[in-house]
C-alpha cells in the first residue's frame, strides 16, 4: 500500500500519520465501532443464536447430564459451579473469534481498513475499535449466559452483578490477544492453530469444568497465568455470591493481557500495512 502525504500542524508533510501504530486520540475509535454496530445489526438475532448455541449446550448438556453423576462441587451444584465458566468461555470464544475471523475479512478481505484509513482515523484507531467492537460482543454473549443462568437459580442475584465489569475486561483481553493472531495471519487456516493449540487447552484446564486445584502442582502454576484461568476465579465467586480472593492479581493479569495484547497487535498490525 502506499503512504499518502499529510501535513502535520506546522506545515510539514508526513506520510506515516495513517499508519500510526496507536490511536491519534482516545475518542476515534468509536467511529469504527459503530460502523461495526450498524453492519452487525442487520444479522443480529443470527449471530447471537450463532455465539450462544455452543456455551448452552455446554452448560445443560454437561450441567444437567453429567452434573447428575458429579453431584455437587466446591459446595454447590455441578451446574451452579459449571455456568460461571460458561460464562468466561463464551467470553473467551466470542472475542477470538470476532478478532480473528470478522477482524481479518474486514482487514484483509473486504480492505474495509484501508477505506477508513482515507478518513482523519489512524491504523492504531481501527484497531482500538476493533477491539472494543469484540469485547462488546463478547460481553452481550457473556451477559445472556448469566441472565439464564440466574434466572434458572444457578447464580446468586444480586451479587452476579460484580461479574458484569470482570466479563468486560476479560472481553477486552481476548479481543487483544486474537488481534495479534490476526495481524499475523496470512489467511483463514492459519486461526486453526490458535483455536487448536491455545484456545481449547485454555478451555480445559482453566477451571471451566473442574476445579483447577485437582491438576498437578507444575500444571497450577501454568493456568495461574492464563487469562481465561484468571477471569474464572473472577466471575465464579462473583456469580455464586462468595468472597473473591486474589481480586486485585486476578484483575491485574487481564489488564495486562488487554493493554499488552492491543500494543503488541497494533505495532504488528502497522508493520504488516506497511509492506
Amino acid at each position: 500500500m502506499d503512504a499518502r502525504t499529510y501535513e502535520t500542524h506546522d506545515g510539514t508533510p508526513s506520510a506515516q500519520e495513517p499508519f500510526g501504530a496507536f490511536p491519534a486520540n482516545a475518542m476515534n475509535w468509536i467511529a469504527v465501532w459503530r460502523r461495526n454496530y450498524l453492519v452487525w445489526k442487520k444479522l443480529a438475532i443470527a449471530s447471537m443464536f450463532g455465539n450462544l448455541a455452543d456455551p448452552m449446550i455446554y452448560l445443560f448438556g454437561l450441567g444437567l447430564g453429567l452434573g447428575l453423576m458429579v453431584g455437587h462441587v466446591d459446595g454447590v451444584s455441578y451446574i451452579s459451579f459449571l455456568a460461571a465458566g460458561t460464562v468466561a468461555s463464551s467470553v473467551m470464544m466470542s472475542a477470538s473469534f470476532e478478532s480473528m475471523y470478522s477482524g481479518f475479512s474486514r482487514m484483509h478481505v473486504q480492505r474495509t481498513w484501508e477505506a477508513i484509513m482515507h478518513t482523519p482515523l489512524t491504523l492504531g484507531d481501527i484497531v482500538l475499535g476493533e477491539v472494543v467492537w469484540a469485547a462488546s460482543k463478547s460481553v452481550l454473549s457473556g451477559v445472556a449466559i448469566m441472565l439464564v443462568a440466574g434466572a434458572l437459580g444457578y447464580a446468586s442475584f444480586p451479587s452476579m452483578l460484580l461479574a458484569l465489569p470482570i466479563v468486560v475486561l476479560a472481553g477486552l483481553a481476548f479481543a487483544s490477544l486474537a488481534m495479534i493472531v490476526t495481524a499475523l495471519a496470512p489467511s483463514y487456516d492459519f486461526f486453526m492453530f490458535y483455536q487448536t493449540l491455545v484456545l481449547t487447552p485454555m478451555l480445559l484446564l482453566s477451571g471451566v469444568f473442574f476445579p483447577t486445584s485437582q491438576l498437578p502442582a507444575a500444571a497450577q502454576a501454568v493456568t495461574a497465568a492464563l487469562p481465561l484461568a484468571n477471569a474464572v476465579d473472577l466471575m465464579r465467586p462473583a456469580m455464586l455470591g462468595r468472597p473473591i480472593d486474589h481480586a486485585a492479581m486476578h484483575v491485574s493479569v487481564l489488564a495486562a493481557y488487554a493493554i499488552g495484547g492491543f500494543i503488541v497487535s497494533a505495532i504488528l498490525f502497522r508493520r504488516r500495512m506497511m509492506k
